[in-house]
């Protein structure tokens, strides 16, 4: 009962915090600033990397990307840098991918850490701050929106697998995910975007239904990717700064992934509309 009520204060204190942020601009690049410092010293322990070079490039992409319309005055450059961004960072993802599903462990040779933390931690936070600048402008119900979909899934992928769960989804990483448990999420999220679509009024609900099952999709994945890093060193947890949580990666390994197709999903929606 007292571990269930501090993974709940902790939970809500988190969820409180991103909330709040989200309605003005600079606390929001603040404090995906100090998440993404922290997820980066969880990560880079998971992969035993020592060097201080993946904090200054994580820095140098935030700040950035982060402050480029802000500071400038001007989108110019802004775009391309972001596509070539957005390019590299979803073929790592796709690599990350394939080791998922084809190797026993992921290969961790030295530049690979570094491509990892640069496109992999760095990058993510990187696309948090732009889906919040849809079309230009900060509007962060449509990052809110996103946010919500991933605790609905993660939620009902839970409760659906304990009370319903049979077939293990991929016993070898993560032994309690069950296919059903991954309907039930996918399922309730769709449901979600409804209500999102109709509350919001940022995107329409085809939009919205289509947002759901990529983060359903990503999402999970993401998940399991963390999960195998974490078998791979051996740790329950990423960290210990969330009570009854483990760490900050751990609750954000879902969005991290699916940050960069929720993007390009978000541009595709900007060319052909």
């Amino acid at each position: 009962m007292k571990e269930t009520l501090i993974r709940a204060f902790s939970g809500l204190i988190y969820v409180l915090l991103l909330i709040g942020c989200l309605f003005n601009e600079h606390a929001l690049i603040i404090l995906f600033f100090v998440f993404g410092l922290i997820c980066m010293g969880e990560f880079k322990k998971l992969i035993q990397l020592k060097s201080i070079i993946p904090y200054f490039v994580f820095v140098v992409l935030y700040l950035v990307f982060g402050y480029w319309q802000l500071v400038l005055n001007t989108n110019t450059g802004l775009d391309e840098a972001t596509q070539i961004l957005m390019v590299i960072t979803i073929f790592v993802q796709l690599f990350l991918i394939k080791d998922l599903f084809s190797e026993k462990t992921i290969p961790l040779f030295s530049s690979k850490r570094y491509l990892l933390t640069t496109f992999y931690i760095s990058s993510a936070f990187v696309f948090l701050i732009l889906i919040a600048n849809y079309h230009h402008t900060y509007n962060p119900n449509i990052l809110l929106g996103a946010f919500i979909l991933v605790w609905v899934n993660d939620s009902f992928a839970y409760l659906v697998g304990k009370n319903f769960g049979k077939q293990k989804l991929f016993k070898k990483i993560s032994p309690k995910k069950t296919v059903e448990g991954f309907m039930g999420g996918l399922f309730f999220s769709c449901i979600a975007s409804y209500f999102i679509a109709t509350f919001t009024e940022t995107l329409n609900f085809t939009h919205w239904l289509i947002l759901s099952i990529i983060i359903s999709v990503f999402g999970t994945i993401g998940d399991l990717i963390e999960s195998k890093f974490k078998r791979q060193a051996n740790v329950k947890d990423s960290g210990i700064i969330m009570p009854g949580h483990g760490g900050l990666l751990d609750r954000l390994d879902s969005i991290i992934f699916a940050a960069p197709f929720i993007y390009l999903f978000l541009r595709i929606l900007q060319y052909v509309s």
